[in-house]
């Protein structure tokens, strides 16, 4: 594996990534290469580095995983903002630096995401054309899911929020930085946060299982107004021209990526290869990290990835 930071022409900072690279890998030969995009809240240490991209770079991908930017080990301030349009250009960024790299194929260019990084891989094939291929793992539309369960179903009042509190910050307050898990799955126990994926959340990122230093789980309010307005599928009728998979599982949470993985396979209609992977004992945060259910995944996504970006080295 290789970190590297990738220079960003459009903003003042860098974005951090590490290259994981397939066995007996040769510089000298071009391969197929997947950007690899980490859920809200994470880093690239996570699931989208530690378990997917490790994955598929055993099986012959070069597999770029990076931090969003305003997270992690990337760059921009103030941190921890959540920024939908942003972390669509992130993944424009990342490509933009792949294809000058000799061992790789820039007619072979892949984008898987997880969770929140899955909605952001989705939408940013939409437009994206150099992306042949895209996987959404368990997605989640962040703005979706902003507006409604993340608002308590009062979107203008969040927005109505949100403004006072950058005002406030304009004029020299503090800002609002928000902690959106509990401290620990026994804190969730305590006061009945035991709802599927809050609690399963929280005894990912908050236990040794998953809890890396750039998952920082948290978010700043007061830069979130655009959140609400985003929608990660908007036009896939018609954006969506090329082969395009998701995976979900049918134990369903409360951040919907059961209905989220859906919808976006029901309105891609114009993909060239559409596949919905259904996992039906696994839920959200299973498919981060548990042996059983990325097994299953990745006997999915391997023949669907290798196919379409022709996993040959020459």
């Amino acid at each position: 594996m290789k970190s590297v930071k990738i220079k960003n022409h459009d903003m003042m900072w860098d974005i951090a990534a590490d290259i994981r690279f397939p066995p007996n890998f040769d510089e000298k030969l071009r391969y197929p290469v997947v950007v690899s995009v980490h859920p809200f809240g994470s880093c690239k240490e996570q699931t989208s580095g530690n378990v997917y991209g490790e994955a598929l770079a055993r099986e012959g991908f070069v597999v770029i995983a990076f931090d969003a930017s305003f997270q992690g080990e990337s760059g921009g301030t103030p941190r921890f903002i959540e920024s939908p349009t942003q972390r669509v250009q992130d993944i424009s960024h990342v490509i933009d630096y792949a294809v000058t790299l000799p061992y790789v194929d820039a007619d072979r260019i892949g984008v898987i995401g997880v969770c929140g990084g899955g909605g952001y891989a989705l939408s940013a094939t939409l437009t994206e054309k150099r992306i042949k291929a895209v996987v959404g793992i368990t997605p989640v539309n962040i703005g979706r899911l902003f507006r409604e369960g993340f608002s308590n179903y009062d979107p203008i009042g969040a927005l109505e929020a949100m403004a006072a509190q950058r005002t406030a910050e304009a004029r020299g307050g503090d800002l609002q930085v928000n902690e959106l898990l509990p401290a620990s799955p026994e804190v969730a126990k305590q006061n009945g946060l035991t709802e599927r994926d809050v609690f399963e959340a929280t005894d990912y990122y908050k236990t040794p299982r998953g809890q890396k230093q750039g998952g920082a789980t948290q978010m700043l309010f007061s830069h979130a107004q655009n959140t609400l307005g985003w929608d990660a599928f908007g036009f896939a009728e018609t954006l969506m021209t090329q082969p395009m998979m998701v995976v979900i599982g049918q134990k369903v949470g409360a951040f919907g990526a059961y209905r989220d993985g859906m919808e976006i396979y029901g309105r891609s209609t114009a993909a060239k290869d559409r596949q919905l992977v259904e996992l039906s004992d696994w839920s959200h945060y299973d498919i981060y990290d548990m042996t059983e259910p990325v097994g299953l995944a990745l006997e999915k996504m391997l023949p669907f990835l290798k196919g379409h970006l022709s996993l040959r080295n020459t």
